[in-house]
Formats: C-alpha cells, sequence, structure tokens
C-alpha cells in the first residue's frame, strides 16, 4: 500500500512534525510511504477566476501539480493539522482553494484515481473538542470534493509543543493500525 502523510503546518520540527513522525513510524512495515510537509511546496493564493472550472487547470504555475501528483500516488492519505484560529493552518488553506481543479462541482474537473482513502489527525493547544472537529469537517469536506473516502479520524487536545507528543504516542499508533488494515 503506498501511503502519504502530510504534516499541514508550516512547522518542520513541532508537535505535528512529530504525530508525523510516530504515523510513519507505524505505518511503514510493508508499505511504501512518503512523508511531506506542506512548507516544502510553493503555492500561490487562488485569483478567484474560475478558469479553471472551464479548463481543468489553473494558469498559475507553482507547486499546486507537485502535491497533487503525491496525491495520484498514494492509496491512503493521512492530513495531520494543527489548529491556526479553530481551523486548518493558512499555507493549507491556500492549497485547498487551489484544488479547484480537482473539485467535482464543475465540468470539466481533474480527477484523481478511484479508491483512496483518508485519514484526519487534528491537535489543537487547549482541551477544546469542537475545534479539532471543525479542523477534521475542513478536511473531510476538501477530501469530499475529490472524491476520496473519509475514513478515519483522530482529535488529539492539549497538544502544544513537540514534548507533549509522547503522551498520545500510544492512542497515535492505535489509529495507524485502522490506516495499514483497510
Amino acid at each position: 500500500m503506498k501511503i502519504l502523510i502530510i504534516n499541514c503546518s508550516p512547522v518542520r520540527n513541532g508537535a505535528t512534525a512529530e504525530i508525523a513522525n510516530i504515523v510513519n513510524e507505524s505505518v511503514s512495515a510493508g508499505n511504501d510511504v512518503r512523508s511531506v510537509c506542506i512548507d516544502d511546496y510553493s503555492i500561490s493564493l487562488c485569483k478567484g477566476c474560475r478558469a479553471c472550472h472551464k479548463t481543468a487547470e489553473c494558469f498559475q504555475k507553482d507547486d499546486v501539480t507537485k502535491l497533487m501528483d503525491q496525491y495520484e500516488w498514494a492509496d491512503r492519505i493521512v492530513s495531520i493539522a494543527p489548529s491556526y484560529w479553530a481551523d486548518v493552518p493558512g499555507q493549507f488553506k491556500v492549497f485547498i482553494d487551489r484544488c479547484t481543479p480537482w473539485c467535482n462541482t464543475h465540468e470539466p474537473h481533474a480527477k484523481l484515481s478511484a479508491g483512496k482513502k483518508a485519514y484526519t489527525i487534528a491537535l489543537r493547544t487547549g482541551p477544546s473538542m469542537p475545534e479539532c472537529e471543525r479542523i477534521i469537517s475542513t478536511i473531510e469536506h476538501f477530501h469530499g470534493h475529490l472524491e476520496i473516502e473519509s475514513s478515519g479520524k483522530l482529535c488529539l487536545t492539549s497538544v502544544e509543543y513537540r514534548e507533549d507528543v509522547a503522551a498520545r504516542a500510544e492512542e497515535i499508533r492505535k489509529f495507524c493500525e485502522e490506516i495499514v488494515k483497510d
């Protein structure tokens, strides 16, 4: 199985990255795994011109297609997103906006191969679960428009620093069992 792990945070060495490391270790046996960070890609803001509604591609030439090539490669996609003001980080939201050419709400649209499954992990500093659920909702909504099946989610509250992840490591590993089981 080909598994893509995406750190939706621009921070390459924080709590989100530590969770990505645990996921990578947990799913790598017998699988082909790639890990990327949203900050690995240069993505321009959507101009809202809707030209992609007619052409199924964006006129801007940046790294969106490179990241979408990773999505195409994968059978399973694991998105790990921290809370930035109760939603996904802006860098990841910009990527979502730029995926309009792949959005199934207009024709023509670009398409990913069928049969992909997605898993989402949301984390936040405070104890409020609704904020994590909002992050997951954003990512699952995005996956739905790409016709990727949302197959699992994990909410981690009270995680601010990389060191806070150790107390949740077993919970993350258990969640990863679902990813490789499917």
